[in-house]
């Protein structure tokens, strides 16, 4: 998919006929359009972002004949602390501001007037399927927000922790596993910095087969330090090495603009030096829905 297009009638029934409907709908220089169910999110960095991408999508839906309910839009902040929850453009303002979106058949709760995010990043899809695919023992979920690559695990049998400095965020994480009618027995939710847990995760000689470290581009952990993406990667990798079992897969995963899948090769590649263990990479194909470049940058190691 190129940028500044919108999906197709056929890429739209494809991704109904696979049990999706969350994904990306068009990506422009300065902002995109993601459907969740019959709801839209329009994320934009200019107004006239904004101002075009409503429009265009008024004729998308006209010409593919696709009934949407609602248009919530939301301005992407040049700083965290500037983050709004979106803002309804177009529909039922009485109409609950929570509801359920499908990804290869699973349910995942979206909701729209509590935070900035609405609960499900749909760039990581086929990195969920990668995990759910492998059928992994034990997967440790870093930043594990509202849990959904745990959900995909757990479905395929595996056991998961997750940590989140958010009791929330993983408070909706439990109520995806109910609407997936997944029993939370064998599986952790532990709200606290990801750093501290993985030292006492190391201690107690803790090993696991899938390890996501997706982490925020910038954070404050519980005590006001600050977690930079950029510089403090390499040693996040370093100490996930500790817990990774022997053919382990690691997802390395970052939305921060100035890093690519080469560097977070690169800082592999020296925590792999640390270790002293070996390793090898992969990516999975990109969303369909995503032009090149845009969405994650994501690297899978595998540890040998």
């Amino acid at each position: 998919m190129k940028r500044g297009e919108w999906i197709d009638r056929e890429s739209l029934f494809a991704f109904e006929a696979e049990g999706t409907n969350a994904h990306r709908l068009c990506t422009i220089d300065l902002g995109w359009a993601e459907r969740f169910g019959h709801d839209v999110l329009i994320s934009f960095r200019t107004v006239d972002a904004c101002d075009r991408l409503t429009v265009e999508l008024e004729k998308w839906w006209t010409a593919v004949d696709f009934p949407i309910s609602r248009v919530f839009a939301r301005l992407l902040p040049k700083k965290n602390e500037e983050r709004e929850r979106p803002k309804l453009l177009f529909g039922n303002e009485n109409e609950s501001l929570q509801t359920i979106a499908t990804e290869n058949h699973l349910k995942f709760g979206i909701e729209f007037g509590t935070g900035y995010s609405v609960g499900l990043f749909v760039d990581q899809r086929e990195n969920r399927r990668f995990v759910s695919q492998s059928k992994p023992g034990r997967v440790l979920n870093c930043f594990a927000y509202t849990c959904s690559f745990s959900v995909a695990a757990a479905v395929a049998g595996s056991r998961t922790v997750n940590v989140d400095l958010s009791k929330k965020s993983l408070e909706r994480g439990r109520q995806n596993f109910s609407l997936n009618e997944l029993s939370t027995d064998g599986h952790q939710f532990i709200a606290d910095d990801v750093r501290p847990v993985l030292r006492r995760l190391a201690r107690r000689s803790e090993k696991f087969d899938v390890i996501i470290l997706d982490p925020p581009t910038f954070s404050r952990t519980k005590g006001g330090a600050a977690f930079h993406v950029e510089k403090d990667f390499e040693e996040l990798i370093a100490a996930a090495m500790e817990l990774a079992d022997r053919n382990a897969t690691i997802l390395l995963s970052t939305n921060c603009e100035t890093l690519n899948e080469q560097a977070l090769e690169r800082m592999a590649r020296y925590a792999l030096k640390l270790s002293r263990r070996s390793g090898t990479f992969h990516r999975e194909p990109p969303p369909s829905d995503f032009p090149p470049g845009s969405g994650a940058r994501s690297v899978w190691l595998t540890l040998h």
